[in-house]
């Protein structure tokens, strides 16, 4: 008799009444009296086998009995409907093979230190929220893609070993390329600020690296990161960008990820309250509000994690800080031409205590004010001239803003912290798995 065929358990609905077979790994057996129960997960969803004793062979009970958890089995059964069951679906198996046994499988259904599961992150991520988590990240990865490509930008995958510093000196990686210093990419803007005379609008995605010896829950040392550019674009339209481009994100993850969600125990209110315009805070704005609530902070600081969470108390949705001092940001952006001793920049302060999601600026395009500010901050000179080039040749107003993924997605979903929303996280002390 041939065998039933594999179907994905995603499609079940589709074979109602059909006696198939779904390829998997066992999340748990429980059995009651002549009854059992087989929970089995095959990366489209999960399905419940039911096992009859008196309708199968004592070598199909005895196997369902004794499978452990994480093995790796073959369910043959007719499909039936059943609202009450995971995924809406199961199956009243007829045959059962385990093809992969998991004896000792260390992660059990008790609680486990985060130390003991960042050890096992390779298995770690089989367990339903972290499942529920990265496919939030997943769908949110593509709606970037979407998001850009629907608005005519051109992809530019930008190096990862990198000659030039692109923001702060003391946060870099070094390594030795054939006799010669070489840097992990703290960031690829640089890069996309060159591709914009070729194609206008640009974006690069990929991974980023900041040795900061921060043990914070928005802190890796590895993370992803979006950096569009636009030519002849400037502060104002890079804010009404970032605008769009956060909406966009959330609605998205709403659309297609409430399942996940709901796994994840978020309140969606929040997100859904998420709309444009969002609130702009003028720096020093933001500074007065800050030391009318005891903050202690004065005009030319860099905002910490609590200012971030604090001026975010009192909206409903991210906020914009805008035009903070030079002395605070990076060599690259543009003085404000009202007020020089602050550029134009912002920072997009996300709700609900995650703080920045994104650091966006209009480019300095002066040539003479971008070389003044690379040998103010102590930079390579040498490092930077094709940099430096492209104000040479063709120089135009430019913006553009770097969003985290990570902290982005954690917002979304609600997890406390960033690590785990990406597969395998780079801490300080974390390099394996």
């Amino acid at each position: 008799m041939p065998e039933a065929p594999v179907v994905e358990i995603r499609n079940l609905s589709e074979h109602v009444d059909e006696t198939v077979s779904v390829l998997g790994w066992v999340e748990h057996v429980r059995t009651h009296g002549k009854v059992g129960f087989v929970v089995v997960r095959d990366g489209t969803g999960i399905v419940q086998g039911v096992f009859v004793r008196k309708a199968l062979s004592d070598d199909v009970w005895q196997a369902h009995e004794e499978t452990p958890q994480e093995s790796t089995v073959r369910m043959t059964g007719r499909v039936k409907a059943d609202p009450r069951s995971p995924g809406g679906h199961e199956l009243q198996v007829e045959d059962y093979r385990v093809l992969s046994r998991a004896d000792d499988y260390p992660i059990q259904p008790k609680e486990h230190g985060v130390d003991f599961l960042l050890d096992h992150r390779h298995l770690w991520l089989r367990s339903k929220l972290q499942r529920a988590g990265l496919r939030v990240r997943a769908e949110v990865e593509q709606a970037i893609h979407d998001f850009f490509y629907e608005r005519g930008f051109v992809r530019i995958d930008t190096p990862i070993l990198t000659g030039s510093i692109g923001e702060h000196a003391g946060t870099l990686f070094e390594t030795d390329y054939f006799g010669r210093p070489a840097f992990l990419a703290q960031t690829g803007q640089l890069y996309v600020e060159a591709a914009c005379p070729a194609f206008r609008k640009v974006y690069c995605f990929g991974p980023t690296f900041r040795a900061e010896k921060s043990k914070t829950r928005r802190h890796l040392t590895e993370f992803w990161m979006v950096e569009p550019e636009v030519a002849f674009a400037d502060s104002d339209e890079n804010m009404r960008l970032q605008e769009a481009f956060v909406c966009y994100l959330v609605e998205r993850a709403l659309e297609r990820c409430s399942e996940e969600l709901e796994m994840l125990e978020r309140d969606t209110a929040p997100l859904e309250r998420v709309k444009a315009p969002f609130p702009r805070l003028d720096y020093g704005e933001a500074v007065e509000r800050l030391r009318a609530r005891g903050h202690d902070i004065e005009w030319g600081d860099d905002l910490g994690a609590p200012d971030e969470v604090a001026l975010t108390e009192d909206f409903d949705r991210p906020v914009f800080v805008y035009n903070y001092p030079k002395q605070a940001k990076a060599f690259y952006m543009k003085e404000n031409p009202d007020d020089p001793r602050t550029v134009l920049c912002d920072d997009l302060l996300a709700p609900e205590g995650y703080g920045e999601i994104i650091g966006g600026s209009q480019r300095e395009d002066d040539l003479d004010k971008l070389l003044a500010r690379i040998r103010e901050e102590g930079l390579p000179e040498e490092a930077y001239g094709w940099y430096l080039d492209l104000r040479r040749y063709g120089t135009f107003p430019h913006s553009g803003f770097g969003l985290g993924l990570e902290r982005t997605v954690a917002w979304i979903t609600g997890r406390h912290h960033i690590r785990e929303l990406i597969p395998f996280p780079r801490l300080m002390n974390r390099l394996d798995p």
